[in-house]
């Protein structure tokens, strides 16, 4: 059965031209007209993503993609409830896709009694309601989407909003050139033959580890993990430098391939500062002695953002594949489904 073929049987919901699509998102999003009047900058003095999953991994990627831009202390909460410094000179971006994400709609009250400012992205559900009784933002993303699958609309939501209140530098050429990016990319990854899925063919029968760079890469290895999990029904792992080489490296000494089947992905990138190149390079000699078996992965884009969406791009793309010649459906996350239910 040749790749067309196995994405016809496995793919009912067609998400290989929802990924082949992905620039249309962020223009999508990139048009939103937003109406942030409400919010009064001067008293910003950190900001706060909460938000989950799909919504959590838009917030991660501001992180790195805005590593040298954003003067902002940021963080992104993934939990139930907001870190102490939370208050009223907080900006929480409250972002839930189908807007019923319990941990965020329970962090999204507790701003509202804090008196943070804030603004909800969303497509609906309880979060449109809150936001509507206590006329706070609203940022409406198009429906229709797994909420994974929906990375750029959410992204580049949050990217307007941040546009808008001025809070970057003005990003229209920068969004010019990913909505590009992803447009070339996707018709070349949708070919029969491509690097995305050579890797997903290489990967099989492995357990992915991806290795990224803390604050430039990390997205990287966290979304290409969770993709591998949602997307492929398979485990993976991620960790990244500097702080593995002061812990991880150890478990390499007592390496046995028959008990952990590893294939080991590193992610590089010319940004990076000297001392973490020279790390990954020792780190990776260290490993190949194991007999582990290395790929390299590194974006030849002009630009330190371009490379970002690129590799995350390539990442969903391989998960995709690493599903469907597995023999498992992109979209369906039948355990997730079961723990909400129980919840």
């Amino acid at each position: 059965m040749n790749i067309t073929e196995m994405i016809k049987k496995h793919d009912a919901s067609n998400q290989f031209q929802v990924l082949k699509d992905s620039y249309s998102q962020i223009e999508y999003s990139w048009n939103l007209k937003l109406d942030l009047s409400s919010i009064d900058t001067s008293k910003i003095k950190n900001i706060i993503l909460t938000g989950l999953g799909g919504s959590a991994i838009g917030g991660e990627l501001i992180q790195n993609y805005f590593r040298t831009e954003l003067k902002y202390p940021y963080f992104v909460n993934r939990n139930y409830e907001l870190p102490l410094f939370a208050d009223e000179n907080t900006l929480v971006i409250a972002s839930s896709y189908s807007g019923n994400t319990e941990e965020t709609l329970s962090a999204l009250n507790q701003a509202i009694e804090n008196n943070c400012q804030i603004v909800c992205v969303t497509t609906g559900g309880k979060m449109e309601e809150v936001a509507n009784k206590n006329n706070i933002p609203l940022v409406k993303l198009l429906k229709g989407y797994q909420p994974r699958f929906a990375l750029w609309i959410n992204f580049f939501a949050v990217v307007n909003v941040f546009n808008t209140l001025k809070l970057i530098p003005e990003q229209n050429e920068n969004v010019k050139q990913a909505i590009d990016l992803l447009k070339r990319k996707g018709e070349e990854y949708a070919k029969e033959q491509n690097d995305a899925l050579s890797l997903a063919e290489n990967l099989v029968g492995y357990v992915p580890l991806i290795y990224s760079v803390a604050d430039y890469t990390s997205v990287v290895g966290t979304r290409f993990k969770g993709q591998f999990n949602e997307n492929s029904k398979h485990h993976a792992f991620f960790s990244y430098f500097p702080e593995l080489d002061h812990n991880e490296i150890m478990g390499w000494e007592g390496y046995n391939p028959q008990q952990m089947n590893i294939k080991l992905i590193n992610i590089w990138d010319d940004d990076y500062h000297p001392q973490v190149k020279k790390r990954l390079e020792i780190t990776s000699e260290v490993i190949k002695k194991t007999g582990c078996d290395i790929i390299d992965l590194k974006s030849t884009e002009p630009t330190y953002k371009l490379r970002l969406i690129d590799l995350i791009y390539f990442g969903d793309w391989t998960t995709y594949y690493y599903a469907v010649i597995r023999g498992y459906d992109p979209t369906t996350i039948d355990n997730i489904n079961y723990l909400k239910e129980r919840l």
